[in-house]
């Protein structure tokens, strides 16, 4: 494998950046013109004795915004664990540095844009996640790690990685040469060392976001022309004991055929499937390039639909179901659980019925499995692909659960476990284990969502409690203000980090500076004065009790046509996303 540093330190100079190597016995200095652009592999004797300098954890990448590129650099890493005796990090903070020594070649507009997308670089490196390693690869599975080539080994990380799971691939495009200097980011892992029957071994957790298709809840659903789904997450759990190494694997992804369903100030709003995508010439093309390369890449697939059999959900589990069925593919297996009818009335146990009904099927998939001595003793063939609407919170309570199924194998195989123990009943790992699912729901849903996941209650203890239920409730009406009110930025923070949206440095107005509808600002004053109003006759009565019912009823009935406007014309109000072509979002 190409060598890779641990340890740098960036040296600033008004012409040039360079970033050295400090690892012992490292001669490599990566020099970067601040005028040209220019990247170049020197030396140590090379960097100016003049320069300010501070140490840095490694490189995020580089990014054109309206004053010109910028470097992204990580400066504080915090250590998680080890994975087979590779130290894993996660990037805490970073630090975004002009090219430019001055932006008073900007106008006043200019000027403001740039701050703007700069807030919105920054609201992705601040969003909670980013973890990496700089002598393992985190992106590929154990299963797949064992089986590639002697030149894929030869690779550098940056070379090799799944680049679905690249978060800075973009960001990386320029430092292409350079490999050795650069991070390679991807979310989320968790590793806990845990204890049964005296018995020490580790467990891991890590789950991959894929960055194709990603974007925030209400405007990135279904899939896109080339079959990715939005929220893919691919999850990874893994076993370490004497040497032995296990791992289980499973998928979540939205529903992938052609569906929106766009905030309007609704508290649900109503999902549209689409029969024609206009970037894709039939309805099943990029359903089954998305399938083929699941099979591809995983093996058998059964799906585990868990959205509601009936209202508004209906119609695309009815969707979804038929063209699985029109497949006609072997590989692939369809199961419908309508997860909220099964566990109404707190009937969590329920849960169990779909457990139970692909237990066989998960016997078959097996588990990907090597011995003390590296020898190979079972490969997984298939993965469960999960989603209820968002993939979040139904989706992570089953996969905790078939996940445990696993484990409980794994570890009796591995001689933790005695025969008859079940995991259930090691009181101190039970306790790791539903915490960390439920850490993992909470981060994947914060990417995703903005908030928590709901239904954690669930997974950390096994029981639904009255406190759950509130939780998920404050959790809920969070979700509702930020779809509506805040996800258009995140949206297009998210696009422009991952390079969906490249910034042209011209003189033209940017897609930011488009103006809101009147009625965007008359509108909400109108109904906030007059809802005012309401109250304040209320509370200050007239000499009648008629005269103040008149107010009352004037200011109310004025405030609620108001009201009835604003959400008739909801998607008017709503923060949309700006920097997203329509055709890409509808």
């Amino acid at each position: 494998m190409a060598i890779a540093y641990e340890r740098f330190n960036l040296h600033t100079s008004p012409e040039k950046f360079y970033i050295e190597a400090c690892d012992d016995g490292a001669d490599a200095v990566l020099a970067i013109d601040r005028v040209s652009n220019e990247m170049t592999l020197t030396g140590k004797k090379d960097v100016p004795p003049s320069t300010n300098t501070r140490p840095i954890c490694g490189i995020m990448g580089t990014v054109r915004l309206v004053a010109g590129m910028y470097l992204i650099v990580i400066t504080k890493k915090r250590n998680v664990g080890s994975l087979l005796g590779h130290a894993v990090w996660k990037a805490v903070d970073f630090d975004v540095i002009s090219y430019k020594k001055t932006v008073l070649h900007l106008t006043e507009d200019q000027t403001q844009d740039n701050k703007t997308f700069l807030s919105m670089i920054n609201n992705v490196l601040t969003t909670d996640g980013f973890y990496f390693c700089t002598d393992y690869d985190l992106t590929h599975t154990l299963q797949r790690l064992a089986n590639v080539s002697h030149d894929f080994q030869e690779m550098s990380l940056l070379e090799r990685a799944d680049q679905r799971f690249v978060w800075n691939g973009s960001l990386l495009r320029e430092f292409l040469a350079q490999p050795e200097v650069l991070d390679v980011p991807d979310p989320v892992v968790m590793m806990k060392p845990c204890r049964i029957n005296g018995k020490i071994f580790e467990w891991i957790l890590i789950s991959r976001r894929s960055c194709f298709r990603a974007g925030v809840r209400y405007y990135v659903r279904g899939i896109d022309s080339e079959g990715h789904a939005a929220n893919f997450v691919e999850t990874e759990q893994i076993v370490l004991y004497n040497g032995g190494r296990a791992s289980f694997v499973q998928t979540r992804g939205s529903m992938p055929f052609f569906w929106s369903q766009r905030p309007n100030l609704k508290y649900k709003p109503k999902p549209l499937i689409s029969q024609v995508n206009p970037l894709c010439g039939s309805f099943m093309d990029g359903f089954q390039r998305h399938f083929d390369s699941q099979v591809l890449i995983y093996g058998k697939q059964t799906i585990l639909n868990l959205v509601n059999q009936k209202g508004s959900e209906k119609p695309l589990e009815q969707a979804f179901a038929k063209m699985v069925t029109g497949m006609e593919n072997g590989m692939i297996k369809y199961v419908a659980f309508d997860f909220h009818k099964e566990c109404s009335r707190m009937r969590w146990d329920r849960l169990n019925i779909l457990v139970d009904n692909v237990a066989e099927t998960q016997d078959e998939y097996s588990y990907f499995m090597v011995d003390t001595e590296g020898k190979v003793l079972s490969q997984q063939k298939g993965t469960f692909r999960s989603n209820c609407m968002d993939c979040l919170d139904r989706t992570n309570v089953i996969q905790s659960m078939l996940a445990r199924r696993s484990i409980q194998s794994q570890l009796q195989r591995m001689g933790v476990l005695h025969v008859a123990q079940r995991i259930e009943e090691q009181a101190d790992f039970e306790k790791i284990y539903k915490n960390a699912w439920a850490d993992n729901a909470n981060a994947c849903a914060k990417q995703y969502a903005g908030t928590g996941a709901l239904k954690t209650d669930f997974t950390r203890t096994g029981k639904r409690t009255q406190m759950g239920l509130v939780m998920d409730g404050v959790n809920s009406a969070i979700r509702y203000y930020k779809n509506n009110f805040s996800d258009g930025f995140r949206q297009d923070s998210i696009d422009l980090f991952l390079g969906n949206y490249a910034v042209d440095e011209t003189d033209g107005p940017t897609p930011l500076r488009i103006q809101k509808d009147w009625k965007f600002i008359t509108l909400p004053i109108i109904m906030v004065v007059a809802f005012s109003m309401c109250i304040i006759c209320l509370l200050m009565t007239g000499d009648t009790w008629t005269e103040t019912l008149a107010y009352v009823l004037f200011w109310g009935t004025a405030a609620a046509i108001t009201a009835a406007v604003i959400i008739f014309n909801g998607r008017d109000f709503v923060d949309s996303p700006k920097l997203v072509q329509k055709e890409k979002m509808d």
